[in-house]
């Protein structure tokens, strides 16, 4: 199989805190792999744009060292990195004052597409928005991505929304969410919607119930001041979680569009029920024989921000009315992973009896690492000896199915960047459906606040509190499995 590479137009992308963490592991790198992939054409400028007072070649040296160390491995011809290298400029500027921008106005050239990337703190979305109007760098066809946290409840979401509204209109503005640009997230929408297989049974009627688990091995070290503002609730559930829930529960829209998608989530999110305080599990992890534990590292020994959470969700709608959706995610949890387990109901009667045991069908979709699809499906044990059952899964790992190509496939934050560029908005979140997603997250968050609830103890490299398996034993399930 050979993948199709579809090249841009020339364009500008200027990249606010291009100096940062961000662009140096992610951006950069991702935008070099572009380069070698031949879809960023010659002609193209990348600017970054900081407070750090810097010269084109010092900025260049940093791409340099940002690509050798994260760029994965990837090697290209020759005098490639030169040739990228070539596009890279620089302008030091003050997101709060004056000083650059007038320098970078002339560097921006309005005839081709330009994007502006603010890899930055929201606290300064609306003063990079206000700028890029006064000195004229922008237009209608101007794009803008922004980061999350996308605020940290609906008030501050509003408020970012309408320092954008002013200077840039809805179709322009690109909330980016990198969950949305794995490829097993988009081939989750292909899954459901291109094949006759899956649809007819993706209700109710057929689906015993959902999991979502993303589970990390890392602690908050090195992040404590700013996790513990948010915790796992602000960090995870309300963006990347509640975006996993939609594609595995929105209704086909009409057709792939970006507003016809992101219709059919918005109605998910505002079918969502509010959460029982008995199907919310919080939780922060322990020390562990190499690690501090949660309050240690966050430097609050009475702290009550979750670094785990588990929840039982519901979706009232014709689709979706009695399947449970149980979600969960933490730090310092047994193995990194990330996957969607849907569990289909038992057949309805077993012609084997009752020593066949019961079977039921299940399709897990890895988001990480090793992505792909497994479908669980029951045969005869091979031999003599009677109608013995068991369940074999039927797997594609990309790795193994596309072979080389695999490598070729674009991380996330690369697809989103050319997406950005080609003007789809269609994986990238709307100002209504991220303020939703804050008015049905705050309601959590307010019910255990007024609890005074305190976070469940687990141990490190655990699969979290043993209040969670509870919960979902309640219901005769089991999660499962935290396993690369």
């Amino acid at each position: 199989m050979v993948s199709r590479v579809i090249p841009v137009e020339p364009f500008d992308l200027v990249i606010f805190g291009g100096t940062g963490d961000l662009a140096r592991r992610k951006i950069l790198p991702g935008l070099f792999r572009r380069y070698c992939a031949g879809q960023i054409p010659d002609g193209s400028m990348i600017i970054g744009a900081a407070r750090g007072d810097h010269d084109a070649g010092e900025f260049r040296t940093l791409v340099t060292e940002a690509v050798q160390e994260f760029g994965g491995g990837r090697t290209c011809e020759d005098g490639t990195l030169d040739a990228f290298l070539a596009m890279i400029d620089y302008v030091t500027v003050d997101a709060r004052g004056d000083t650059g921008w007038a320098e970078l106005a002339t560097k921006v050239r309005k005839e081709l597409v330009n994007a502006f990337y603010f890899s930055v703190g929201p606290g300064l979305f609306g003063d990079l928005a206000e700028r890029l109007q006064r000195f004229d760098m922008a237009d209608d066809d101007s794009r803008i991505v922004v980061e999350k946290p996308f605020g940290r409840d609906l008030e501050t979401a509003k408020a970012l929304n309408a320092s954008l509204a002013k200077h840039f209109d809805e179709t322009q503005i690109y909330r980016i969410d990198h969950y949305l640009g794995k490829e097993t997230v988009q081939n989750l929408m292909a899954v459901r919607f291109g094949n006759m297989l899956f649809e007819p049974l993706w209700n109710s009627q057929y689906v015993d119930h959902i999991q979502i688990t993303v589970a990390e091995t890392v602690g908050v070290s090195g992040r404590g001041g700013y996790y513990d503002k948010s915790g796992a609730m602000r960090d995870m559930v309300q963006n990347h979680l509640m975006q996993l829930l939609c594609l595995i529960a929105m209704e086909p829209p009409a057709k792939f569009d970006p507003d016809a998608v992101r219709d059919e989530k918005l109605k998910v999110i505002r079918a969502l029920e509010p959460v029982e305080p008995h199907h919310i599990v919080r939780g922060q992890y322990s020390a562990g024989d190499d690690e501090a534990d949660y309050r240690t590292h966050v430097e609050d020994p009475s702290s009550k921000t979750e670094s785990f959470i588990a929840m039982k969700m519901a979706i009232s709608n014709w689709r979706w009315a009695g399947t449970p959706f149980y979600l969960r995610t933490g730090k310092r949890l047994k193995a990194r992973t990330s996957d969607i387990t849907v569990v289909f109901k038992d057949a309805p009667h077993s012609i084997f009896g009752a020593k066949a045991g019961q079977h039921n069908n299940e399709l897990r979709i890895r988001l990480q690492p090793n992505e792909g699809m497994t479908l669980d499906v029951t045969i005869k044990e091979p031999g003599p000896g009677g109608m013995r059952l068991v369940d074999v899964p039927l797997d594609m790992s990309f790795a193994e199915a596309l072979g080389p190509d695999a490598a070729d496939v674009p991380d996330a934050y690369e697809r989103l960047i050319m997406d950005v560029i080609r003007g789809n908005q269609t994986l990238f979140m709307r100002g209504d459906e991220v303020e939703a997603a804050w008015a049905w997250t705050d309601l959590i968050i307010e019910g255990w606040q007024a609890r005074a609830d305190v976070p469940k103890p687990y141990d490190a490299l655990s699969e979290g509190p043993t209040d969670a398996m509870a919960m979902i034993a309640r219901d005769g399930r089991i999660w499962r499995p935290i396993k690369t």
